[in-house]
């Protein structure tokens, strides 16, 4: 007959819901996190373990993989066979643990992320410090539990003679909770158990002093010390890994970053991967090649870099960009109790040492236990040798065992375990040495026995044990620490710092082209060389501005909008001795749409509130700034000054106290007066007017006059003259100011105008682009209302647009900025 099956009804969320909390507390418990006292999970202590158990020591021949997996899976584990194995590999790697716990034999895979060979090719043995973890366990050091079939027993924790947790670390994901605690160094490990052990009471920071950090296996180095206490203080924390990379030079120059230490964790062959991907992609310009150094004394990967690639902006881009650098979020989670807690470094450590005392303890116990069953047998013994014959009477008098038993009990006042010891013992036992023995071995258990007794009573004597034990096995195998920690977080590096500060020459065409090469370029002439090919420009264009600037000082870019973007010197993009240079559209986001373009450009190191700019606008105003309100940066550039409609900026000029402003307008009229005329302003402001213009004339440009010098003056059809400045009477802001030249129509309206000295060569192009080249001494000297001779031929469409200084002797000394004042000499020679 059938059995009539009972349905129960069963609310299905409360049904996933518990089964979910079930299998969600096994996995937390029984699989993925670590017990804090021993630092293992489960499969690692079920394989150590097993390994015992089957006598696979150090001592003796590796035993194949595949029984230790077979074991541990009959036994005690009842799960996949490859996740065991893939664990026991773990367990063997030397660049995966601190203190390896397994000692393997064959292919156990590397740090480029190969596989180790099958189960069934290697073998393993335990390796000597996982003993420490075993060691004493035979003494019901700790507790036991049943196996999954209840068919053997295992330890539900091992001894673990040392911090293990800590030494190797751990990973581990559970279900809405994982771990991640990094490996440390094994004696630093011990010392601040020992610390702690001394000083309950004692700080994170004094725990730091003897153990300041994470040891990785693989080296590498800890950027900064605060993730690492933060870390240490809450149990969660944030480090920042990054590679050890050495720079060297090649024979030929080139830069060499050989890479000797990765950060924990990553896999080798991926990064160099990605090292590829990145190159293919363009995206590290600077590298030549990559190879692959690795051999047995290391795993280098070598990076060639470029003829002029500078080697820690490399290696920056490399941090940025690729695994050389990367975080390891701390999560210090271990069960402890079983429950699942969240640990400071001062916690990990107070329940390791809670574990080791009672390790001490319950082994103290044992000890002493055995001691006295001892004891009580040998003076049984020796009882049974001072009466010999009468022992020996009874025995062979008596009918059997039993008999001789109670006989021997009632005699002598023995118990049953001694007189069984006296029928056990053997004939040669009577003789006069042997009994000698026995009283030494008494008189030496009874010692022990006091000692025992001491250790229960004293809780000092029991940390001092610990403490011996540990020291002992720090001799045994501690190592040298491997991973440095630098003392500053600095990991997004001041690319500053990594940059040479050397002397760059910077120069800045008329039409929009920037470079910099270093000073040295163009170091290797005597004097009076003829100078070298500077730059091979487009026609008619020529290099407006030239400084000398330390790769760390600023570039500050006055645009025609009246606004101000800066850069440093070494973010301009370096450039050959021939190369046009990079257009400054590329560098700063001007606007197109109202044809912003670069009017002037500073270079400067600091911004002094003491040292002024003074800004000329097309309309004649003026306005003397502060340099420090410019010590900004924004992407889409600062204002420099406040434009009125129709107006441009057209020049800006360092100023200092005494020196003279001169304006000059294409009307034929020039101004001079004194800096101090124009009050110091804002950023964002207007300005006052420097110069009266009729309605259609413009400023063509403002000097400051230094010393005694010519003011060179050029009309759209190439009249020009000099003359010296000392001939313009100094006025008042704001006025009219003189004639510079007869202004006629056939000379046309003035084109330019710029402080020479007879030493500079004037370079002067037409709209065409027709330049020409003439030393400033040979345009004739000439006061100030004359007419002017022709400078250049100038074309009847045509008309001259520009003047620019070369200088021409090769001894001029430049100013340097942000570098030494006893600057280098320095030969351009720009050629159109």
């Amino acid at each position: 007959m059938a059995h009539a099956h009972q349905v129960l009804p069963a609310d299905m969320a409360s049904q996933m819901r518990q089964s979910f909390i079930e299998y969600s507390m096994s996995v937390i418990v029984a699989r993925a996190l670590p017990d804090v006292r021993d630092g293992l999970k489960p499969v690692h202590r079920r394989i150590l373990y097993a390994m015992n158990e089957s006598g696979i020591l150090p001592n003796r021949p590796h035993a194949k993989s595949a029984r230790t997996v077979g074991d541990v899976i009959g036994k005690y584990h009842p799960h996949g066979d490859t996740a065991v194995y893939d664990t026991m590999v773990r367990l063997a790697q030397p660049f995966s643990l601190r203190v390896p716990l397994v000692d393997g034999h064959g292919n156990f895979g590397s740090i480029d992320g190969d596989n180790a060979a099958a189960m069934r090719y290697t073998e393993a043995r335990l390796a000597r410090p996982a003993m420490e973890l075993l060691r004493d366990m035979d003494k019901e050091t700790v507790d036991w539990q049943p196996n999954y079939d209840e068919s053997l027993r295992e330890p539900k924790v091992l001894p673990s003679r040392f911090p293990n947790l800590l030494v190797n670390g751990s990973q581990g994901i559970a279900v809405g909770m994982a771990t991640n605690i990094p490996p440390h160094n094994l004696g630093e490990a011990i010392d601040a158990t020992c610390l702690m052990l001394d000083n309950p009471d004692c700080t994170t920071e004094d725990l730091m002093k003897v153990m300041p950090g994470p040891d990785f296996p693989t080296g590498a180095v800890i950027m900064g010390k605060k993730g690492i206490v933060e870390a240490y203080e809450t149990g969660r924390g944030s480090l920042t890994i990054r590679a050890r990379c050495e720079i060297s030079e090649k024979r030929n120059g080139r830069g060499v970053i050989t890479v000797e230490e990765i950060p924990y964790g990553v896999n080798r062959n991926k990064l160099l991967e990605k090292l590829g991907e990145l190159i293919r992609e363009k995206k590290l310009p600077e590298v030549s090649n990559v190879h692959d150094g690795a051999d047995r004394h290391g795993i280098d990967i070598i990076i060639e870099l470029k003829k002029d690639a500078i080697p820690q902006v490399v290696l920056n881009k490399l941090y940025k960009h690729t695994n050389l650098q990367t975080g390891f979020g701390v999560n210090m989670l271990a069960l402890v109790d079983d429950v699942p807690r969240t640990l400071s470094l001062k916690e990990a450590l107070h329940y390791y040492i809670k574990h080791q005392k009672e390790v001490i303890v319950r082994r103290t116990r044992f000890d002493l236990q055995k001691a006295e069953e001892r004891a009580h047998i040998v003076r049984g013994l020796l009882i049974a040798l001072d009466n010999i014959d009468e022992v020996i009477h009874i025995i062979r008098s008596s009918k059997t065992d039993a008999e001789a038993r109670q006989r021997l009990i009632g005699n002598f006042n023995l118990d049953e375990i001694q007189a069984n010891a006296i029928l056990d013992m053997r004939l040669r036992r009577l003789t006069g040495l042997e009994y000698d023995k026995l009283a030494g071995e008494l008189k030496e258990l009874e010692e022990r026995i006091a000692y025992y007794q001491r250790v229960l009573q004293d809780e000092e004597l029991v940390k001092q044990i610990i403490k011996d034990e540990m020291l002992d096995i720090k001799k045994k195998f501690g190592s040298p620490r491997r991973t440095a920690i630098t003392s500053s977080a600095d990991t997004d590096i001041d690319i500053e710092d990594l940059i040479a500060d050397e002397d760059m020459v910077v120069t800045v065409t008329k039409s929009g082209y920037i470079k910099r090469l270093p000073l040295m370029t163009y170091r290797q002439q005597k004097r009076g060389g003829k100078g070298m090919q500077g730059v091979n420009l487009k026609d008619g264009d020529f290099v407006e501005h030239l400084f000398i600037a330390s790769t760390h000082a600023y570039m500050l870019f006055f645009t025609s909008t009246g606004k101000v973007y800066r850069l440093k010197v070494y973010e301009i993009p370096e450039a050959g001795r021939h190369a046009r240079g990079t257009a400054i559209v590329n560098l700063l986001q001007l606007d197109k749409s109202v044809g912003e373009r670069v009017a002037a450009v500073i270079a400067t190191k600091e911004f002094p509130e003491d040292e002024y700019l003074m800004f000329a606008t097309a309309r004649g105003m003026v306005k003397k700034t502060s340099m420090s309100l410019y010590d900004r940066t924004r992407r889409d550039g600062l204002i420099a000054i406040n434009l009125k409609d129709e107006d441009e900026l057209i020049a800006v000029k360092r100023v200092a106290p005494g020196e003279q402003v001169v304006m000059v307008s294409n009307a034929g009229k020039a101004i001079t007066w004194k800096e101090d005329e124009a009050r110091a302003m804002g950023r964002d402001t207007t300005g006052v007017r420097g110069m009266a213009l009729a309605d259609d004339a413009r400023v063509l440009d403002m000097s400051i006059v230094k010393d005694e010098g010519d003011l060179f003056v050029i009309t759209e059809k190439g009249y020009g003259k000099r003359t010296p400045i000392s001939e313009y009477p100094c006025h008042h802001r704001g006025g009219q100011g003189v004639f510079t030249i007869t202004m006629t129509m056939k000379k046309g309206l003035l084109a330019a105008a710029k402080m020479v000295n007879e030493d500079e060569e004037l370079i002067i192009i037409s709209e065409d682009g027709v330049v020409v080249r003439t030393p400033a001494k040979g345009v004739s000297e000439q006061g100030r209302n004359t007419q002017g001779v022709r400078v250049m031929n100038v074309a009847v469409k045509d008309k001259v647009t520009a003047v620019g200084i070369a200088d021409d002797s090769k001894g001029k000394r430049h100013k340097r900025v942000g570098a030494a004042a006893d600057s280098e000499d320095v030969d351009v020679d720009e050629e159109g």
